[in-house]
């Protein structure tokens, strides 16, 4: 009997039981027809919601793009696409399918182990770029099964939790896997690959096009100087290995070696530039007279990551480009030091040095080698007035000061025998103005060793990567200088020009017959081709 019949026993009565038609209507009476409704629209709901829960507890992996590690996340959306976080550059917003799943991809932080391969193996750059449509395919394959997995079995459990029925239980189980399945399938039926070429921008990423200009122009530059780079590398080794033969380079026992590099702007092939000479030349002191970031943001503090790879001194002083968030990020580096009107000894050199006093990283409001307003001349030379204070009170003599706008140098001038800047990117080399008295003060302005990031694309002609290896003997004194210029993006030409100071106080210099050097290459190209010439008088 039904629970009907039974009532009607427990009760006595004994009426016969419905049977035939009129049994069918009391099964679909509107009573029944609004339980049996209840009872679909709950085992839906517990279907989404399990969907959902399963979905952001297990739709994310991680896996290996080149040097990078990458989170690749699934959550429910009801239009689909795509975002690319990619620090410190900001966002890419694709709209790269439909379908009620979105996926995110965050590119996480540089792994030591394989960014010291591809620096160390500059062939394996291309090998990394090669594989890396590869790794994210494999990654959405993992990603999309593990979906699939998480939100069936978080169903299965929801289900059971609400249900306590084994049929519903698995009625539900299987609505969750036929949902997130077509989810799956109709993203992956309206793929629409060239949404690459048309991204909506977030963050830094924004400026890009005021930045940059031409964007595609720049990406296929770019894509050209990364399958040069191995030959760029290659020519500074040969470069050094050549001219050392000269009389000249060999450096005494006592002899500090220290690389000058400047304005590095986000450039991340600076770095493996840094890298190889630091130890062709046998740095001991790398030296950063500011602008390492381009908007002093939080994303870009991860670029500073690379300044533990070198594993040599390395002393900082921020320019009008880097925050104090980007000073905090290098001074956690293990191997650096931040100065901000302070002084410091590293490598038998005290080094005194302080900031630039303005943070504006918008091109439009500051753009290098600009002239400087009345307030903001005075800003910035009150700087080095403050540092000329701190380096007249230092206990012990001050070798190097450092600033990072040279108009910040002349209060310095007798104070130190060498001053260090930057932020104009064009390399000059002067004497500041000589008081009575005091001793003369060499201003070495560096260019661009990022070749000024992407700001060095605008122009016809790439901004070239330039750094400087300074020379000081044992008595801390500046005897020689390398200066290293590397053609911008595009172009593989490399010089190396060695200036030999003979007299500090007089700054006369030892004369040098010139000895051409050839690169990596057998025969000398106009593109792969460097020469040493006769040291210029430094005026």
């Amino acid at each position: 009997m039904d629970d009907h019949e039974n009532e009607q026993h427990r009760a006595g009565d004994t009426t016969p039981p419905e049977t035939g038609p009129a049994r069918r209507w009391t099964a679909w009476r509107p009573g029944h027809r609004l339980r049996r409704v209840g009872v679909v629209l709950a085992l839906l709901a517990v279907t989404l919601g399990g969907i959902v829960v399963g979905t952001y507890a297990g739709g994310h992996v991680g896996t290996d793009i080149g040097p990078f590690r990458a989170e690749l996340k699934l959550s429910p959306s009801l239009t689909g696409g795509t975002t690319v976080d990619i620090p410190p550059l900001g966002a890419l917003l694709l709209d790269s399918h439909d379908g009620p799943a979105y996926l995110t991809v965050e590119v996480g932080a540089l792994d030591q182990g394989r960014t010291e391969a591809l620096i160390d193996d500059p062939a394996s750059i291309s090998r990394a770029s090669q594989s890396a449509v590869e790794d994210v395919r494999a990654g959405v394959m993992r990603l999309g099964l593990k979906t699939l997995a998480s939100a069936v079995l978080a169903t299965l459990l929801l289900a059971a939790l609400v249900f306590r029925d084994v049929r519903r239980t698995a009625w539900a189980g299987g609505l969750a896997l036929v949902v997130t399945a077509g989810s799956l399938g109709l993203g992956a039926a309206t793929l629409r690959p060239q949404a690459i070429e048309e991204p909506r921008y977030e963050g830094l990423l924004v400026n890009a096009p005021a930045i940059v200009g031409d964007a595609r122009r720049i990406a296929n530059d770019y894509t050209k100087y990364a399958e040069q780079l191995q030959r760029l590398v290659g020519n500074v080794s040969k470069l050094y290995t050549t001219v050392s033969a000269l009389p000249v380079v060999q450096p005494s026992p006592g002899t500090t070696r220290v690389l000058h590099v400047s304005d590095m702007h986000l450039n991340p092939t600076g770095w493996q530039l840094i890298r190889t000479v630091v130890e062709q030349f046998g740095i001991d002191v790398v030296i950063d007279t500011g602008d390492i970031t381009d908007w002093g943001s939080e994303p870009e503090a991860s670029f500073v990551g690379s300044i533990g790879l070198l594993k040599k001194p390395y002393v900082f002083i921020r320019g009008n480009h880097d925050s104090p968030r980007t000073a905090a990020a290098v001074a956690q580096q293990p191997n650096a030091i931040v100065l901000n009107n302070s002084v410091t000894t590293v490598g038998g050199l005290t080094i005194a040095g302080i900031g630039d006093p303005r943070f504006t990283p918008d091109k439009e409001t500051s753009p290098a080698g600009s002239g400087l307003t009345s307030a903001v001349a005075d800003q910035v030379i009150g700087a080095g007035e403050q540092l000329a204070t701190t380096v007249g009170k230092s206990p012990r003599k001050v070798d190097v000061a450092l600033v990072h706008d040279p108009a910040s140098a002349g209060p310095l001038s007798g104070l130190a025998p060498l001053v260090l800047s930057g932020h104009t990117h064009s390399r000059q080399v002067s004497k500041l103005p000589q008081a009575p008295g005091k001793q003369p003060t060499t201003l070495m302005v560096e260019g661009s060793t990022g070749g000024a990031g992407l700001r060095g694309l605008e122009g016809e002609k790439p901004t070239p990567l330039t750094m400087t290896v300074l020379y000081f003997d044992q008595q801390k004194l500046l005897q020689a200088y390398d200066e290293i210029t590397v053609g911008g993006t595009g172009q593989s030409q490399v010089n190396l020009e060695r200036h030999v100071i003979r007299d500090p106080a007089k700054g006369d210099q030892v004369p040098v017959t010139p000895t051409p050097t050839r690169g990596p290459s057998e025969s000398p190209s106009p593109s792969s081709s460097a020469t040493s010439p006769s040291p210029t008088t430094t005026g």
